[in-house]
């Protein structure tokens, strides 16, 4: 056995993004920085509104042709692309759609796990969650690693106790702001590379204000769905979301932790 364990993403998709001005646009609109994007080296970012709150989180990658491939979230694709081909408007750069390329997730040794010729680059948010493999055939490729077939409840552990927010569910469009998700922890974030979309709010939430509220784990006892309100001793808390192992994500008002948490019919417990 490989000691891997792995699954195919087949909610995610690759977006290509090619031309010569690509890094210019990108490092022009993303929060973090793109010169650090270099063959097996990945970069996760996300674009925000002007007001600094998210719209969308990916992870990009150098193709060997030279395009950027943008791995994001299939719900989000669509309008990610209109948006990043309105900033390449005069440019020599354009996004050309999906790359026929699919995502597979692979962790569990320390090693990079040899797939052929499907790429494979480390996860950039954590240690922990591995390699993100692209291919063609991307079931096929994980085949190739030798990686035991996971359920996506073992991923989402790893995303629990990492403190690891998905698009979609700890992530909300037009209401997250990144700094309160752990962005700067997860390496998503680079506060001395110059301007993008929604820097000002960004930097004045790292260096003027105290964080209220962010993305905490809890211990919980019980179940609720994800989306479930939190309340404590009565009053609005904050939210619940993915859960696994008696561990959940949470975002919480960091002034009303110290009182007995509820979701639902479910306790919960934040340590600290």
């Amino acid at each position: 056995m490989s000691g891997y364990q792995g699954f195919v993403d087949e909610r995610h998709t690759v977006l290509r993004m090619a031309g010569a001005d690509v890094p210019e646009v990108l490092q022009n609109v993303v929060t973090n920085d793109i010169d650090r994007l270099a063959p097996g080296c990945a970069v996760y970012a996300a674009l925000l509104t002007p007001q600094g709150k998210y719209l969308s989180d990916f992870i990009l990658v150098a193709a060997p042709d030279g395009a950027v491939l943008i791995d994001v979230a299939a719900a989000q694709a669509a309008v990610l692309a209109r948006r990043l081909g309105m900033y390449c408007l005069r440019r020599n750069a354009r996004v050309t759609g999906e790359a026929g390329l699919g995502v597979a997730m692979i962790w569990g040794a320390a090693h990079e796990p040899a797939a052929g010729e499907a790429l494979v680059v480390p996860d950039p948010r954590a240690p922990a969650l591995g390699w993100r493999l692209y291919a063609a055939d991307p079931r096929a490729a994980l085949a190739q690693t030798g990686a035991a077939e996971a359920e996506r409840a073992a991923y989402d552990a790893l995303r629990v106790a990492h403190l690891v927010p998905e698009s979609g569910i700890e992530l909300v469009p037009d209401e997250t702001y990144i700094l309160e998700a752990g962005f700067e922890a997860l390496h998503g974030v680079d506060f001395h590379k110059g301007c993008y979309i929604g820097q000002e709010v960004t930097v004045r939430m790292k260096h003027k204000t105290e964080l209220k509220k962010r993305l905490v784990q809890v211990r919980i006892d019980g179940e609720a769905p994800p989306g479930t309100p939190v309340t404590a001793a009565g009053k609005p808390a904050g939210v619940l979301f993915t859960q696994a192992g008696g561990r959940g994500l949470a975002h919480l008002r960091l002034d009303r932790t110290e009182r007995e948490l509820e979701a639902g019919a479910a306790r919960l417990v934040y340590d600290g």
